[in-house]
């Protein structure tokens, strides 16, 4: 159920570059499909996707801060026309985290195993 939803999730994002065809948006679409790729790729191995989640999250923090936040308008008037675009473009950018109740109910949710760590 969860991994549904973080499915649904992912393959809702989409860039969020003008259907213009602005200078980005090609390779915007190759980093879709090549961070899509990756996960297919660890499919079935919960490890392999946080460290990528992990990746994205920090990449993501960083480009706010060394390269979305300087870019900024300087002008009232120009920041409240860019809050306005982002909000008619469908908002923020956030990565959530998953909460650690979702996590355990989706470990209650599974047959218990038996082969797992031993404590002692």
């Amino acid at each position: 159920m969860v991994q549904e939803s973080q499915d649904r999730q992912f393959q809702d994002v989409q860039p969020t570059s003008p259907s213009t065809g602005s200078p980005g948006s090609e390779t915007l679409d190759e980093v879709q499909q090549v961070v899509r790729e990756v996960a297919q790729g660890c499919q079935g191995n919960p490890e392999a996707l946080l460290d990528l989640l992990r990746l994205l999250e920090s990449l993501h923090r960083e480009i706010c801060e060394q390269e979305f936040r300087p870019a900024l308008p300087d002008t009232r008037r120009a920041l409240y026309s860019f809050l306005r675009e982002i909000e008619s473009e469908g908002g923020w950018p956030y990565i959530p985290r998953m909460r650690l109740k979702t996590l355990l109910a989706h470990l209650e949710a599974q047959p218990s195993d038996s082969s797992g760590p031993s404590r002692g």
